[in-house]
């Protein structure tokens, strides 16, 4: 199967831009409504699932509680690692997830910097099972995912003869004199 080509400039940063910015509008939307509504208590939805509103001041599953100086530094610095690998991502794949990492970092980073809530980031998405979350959180994972199945499942070989397969893939031959040499 051929890989497509490479991805030019002005379409990576519109992948990486419009999903960065997608994912950005959903969980700052997503935030505010459960910032107003869920303000009286968590609310059932299915099975284990349900709205529970927390402000965490930690990172992913509360590590670092109560850290948020750093946190926010360490962000600015991951939101500007970002950009500079998004310019050079080269496959529709690996802009994708970069857009979706992005987005998820500028939306933890606004509510430490924006929301009124010492720092705490909004979350609400609560399993019982599993530490409470929200959607740029979410998007960071499904990213990380996307990425080491990519990794793991797959990788690109060349074809068979084709154009980027090296000379010492091809057999070796004898001339007329008996040296060999490749063709």
């Amino acid at each position: 199967m051929r890989e497509p080509p490479p991805l030019s400039a002005r379409r990576r940063a519109l992948l990486v831009g419009g999903t960065a910015v997608a994912v950005f509008l959903v969980d700052q939307l997503t935030k505010s409504l459960a910032v107003h509504y869920l303000s009286d208590g968590p609310r059932h939805v299915i099975w284990t699932l349900r709205w529970n509103l927390q402000y965490n001041t930690g990172m992913s599953f509360s590590l670092a509680t109560g850290s948020t100086g750093v946190i926010t530094v360490l962000t600015v610095i991951e939101i500007a690692v970002l950009v500079a690998v998004a310019v050079r991502a080269r496959s529709r794949l690996s802009a994708l997830a970069l857009g979706l990492v992005l987005g998820g970092a500028v939306g933890n980073l606004s509510d430490r910097l924006l929301r009124h809530h010492h720092g705490g980031v909004v979350d609400f998405i609560d399993f019982r099972f599993w530490p409470v979350f929200n959607v740029a959180d979410s998007a960071v994972d499904i990213a990380i995912a996307v990425l080491v199945a990519r990794a793991l499942f797959g990788g690109h070989r060349p074809a068979a003869g084709s154009a980027t397969a090296s000379s010492d893939d091809r057999p070796a031959t004898r001339t007329a004199g008996g040296d060999p040499r490749r063709v």
